[in-house]
């Protein structure tokens, strides 16, 4: 067994392993040797960079696609128990693996930094990952999102610390035991697993409950959820508490953050009592902010915090994460994975920030019926925030529909805001709609985390028709 491979991870089979957290994994345990194989539903980007980095990757789902020899097969929680592979290997014997566990047993020996929260999580591991590498400190690193091209968001690197984002939706980050942990926000979300606010504190208590002892936990001053969760955590002895934030009382002050464009400059007060500037190269509030955490984190580690400041500009976004598209007949098109309203209202204002007197447009497809019936009316009030919206159909997801839930709850919202939206129920319709209400200087954002994606480069074709 090649160095650096956990026990029964040398020839693992991935049944979806084209989704984020799944290819992240697979690669790195390629990149260190393992024998890789896979299934998913279609072709993709990311999947053929899997092939390219060694990895077999069938598509569709067969139990035939299981390999005789494979001994593993990892699954995210996505993945139904009536998968033909996963009932081979049930047949055959073969271990199955969470996601979760494999990503945690990668981190054995490691330094890790785990960064959680409700949102906030992709962009600020990922500044961390570009930041420690632009240093040379050659961390490993698994990212919810892809930094600049496909299958860029894991690595496995030569330095000691291990970077990744802590999903708390199925309470996979239970299984991690970081040396930091990273809490940027606490909010109710992902309502199929968690029915009250008490149950994600209890959750994110359990995370914090594995910081290593002598570890420490970096979490924001700022938000209502992550200070009452700071209460909460307090009393453990073996924990350093770092917080951070604009607040008064925030360990890591932020003093100033000045929009420059699409960028912002920071100016923070160190727990040192010294004044830090630094730039960030995204636009918006939130990203400062993750910048500030990510400087927290490394300072923990040792790392001087002069140091990662200087590093922290080398990071110029995450796919999906306020990414511009593209740009025709004056009109910009910017990709937002934001899905949440909270989320939706932290990009619409960096965004209207950094547009200056221009119009923003927003096409929106609400994400999960069952997200959209818990926050539908906020997801309305949001896109108050745009000049004019375009609202897709739900995309489902893993999800059945629910009853009477529909996009007309976020519609009738947004109205109620006093939004201008308009419904549309065919998806490849977008681009002549968008094309009909754009004009030069308007910026358009393609906003959720469905293939709402696709209709970017469609809508920049149709503009410069």
């Amino acid at each position: 067994m090649a160095p650096g491979i956990p026990a029964a991870m040398d020839r693992p089979h991935f049944i979806g392993i084209g989704g984020a957290g799944m290819s992240g994994i697979a690669k790195i345990l390629a990149q260190r040797g393992a024998a890789v194989a896979g299934s998913d539903s279609k072709e993709s980007a990311t999947v053929l960079a899997l092939r390219e980095a060694g990895a077999t990757v069938h598509i569709g789902h067969a139990a035939e696609h299981l390999a005789a020899d494979a001994t593993s097969v990892v699954v995210s929680s996505a993945i139904r128990a009536d998968n033909p592979e996963l009932a081979a290997a049930a047949e055959r014997g073969i271990p199955v693996v969470h996601r979760s566990d494999a990503l945690a047993a990668l981190m054995d020996g490691a330094r890790p930094i785990a960064v959680a929260g409700t949102h906030g999580k992709t962009t600020t591991t990922s500044m961390l990952a570009v930041a420690l590498t632009t240093l040379g400190l050659e961390p490993s690193y698994a990212i919810g999102g892809d930094l600049d091209a496909p299958g860029s968001n894991a690595h496995h690197g030569t330095g000691d610390i291990f970077v990744a984002e802590a999903d708390e939706s199925d309470r996979s980050f239970h299984k991690y035991a970081p040396d930091v942990a990273i809490v940027l926000n606490v909010e109710l979300d992902h309502h199929a697993n968690y029915a009250s606010m008490d149950e994600i504190y209890e959750s994110f208590e359990t995370f914090v409950g594995k910081v290593r002892p002598g570890g420490t936990l970096v979490i924001s001053a700022d938000h209502a959820g992550a200070r009452e969760l700071t209460t909460r955590v307090r009393g453990r002895a073996d924990l350093t508490v770092v917080t951070y934030g604009e607040a008064d009382d925030a360990g890591l002050r932020v003093l100033d953050i000045t929009p420059r464009g699409l960028t912002s400059e920071v100016t923070a007060l160190l727990p040192t009592g010294e004044e830090l500037a630094f730039t960030v190269s995204v636009p918006g509030r939130h990203y400062a902010l993750n910048a500030t955490a990510a400087l927290a984190a490394a300072t923990a580690l040792g790392i001087a915090p002069a140091d990662l400041a200087a590093a922290l500009p080398s990071y110029t976004g995450v796919k999906r994460r306020l990414q511009l598209k593209g740009e025709a007949k004056g009109v910009q098109v910017i990709d937002s994975y934001a899905h949440h309203p909270t989320e939706m209202t932290a990009d619409l204002e960096a965004i209207r920030g950094a547009a200056a007197d221009s119009r923003v447009l927003v096409v929106f497809q609400p994400h999960l019926f069952s997200r959209t019936q818990e926050l539908g009316r906020e997801m309305g009030q949001a896109l108050a925030l745009a000049d004019a919206s375009v609202v897709l159909d739900i995309y489902p997801a893993r999800e059945d529909p629910i009853p009477g839930v529909t996009s007309d709850l976020i519609i009738k919202a947004a109205e109620a805001a006093g939004a201008t939206v308009t419904a549309e129920h065919d998806k490849s319709a977008v681009p002549d709609v968008v094309a009909g209400m754009a004009g030069p200087g308007d910026l358009v954002l393609t906003m959720g985390a469905g293939d709402v994606t696709e209709l970017g480069p469609d809508i920049l074709a149709r503009l410069d028709a």
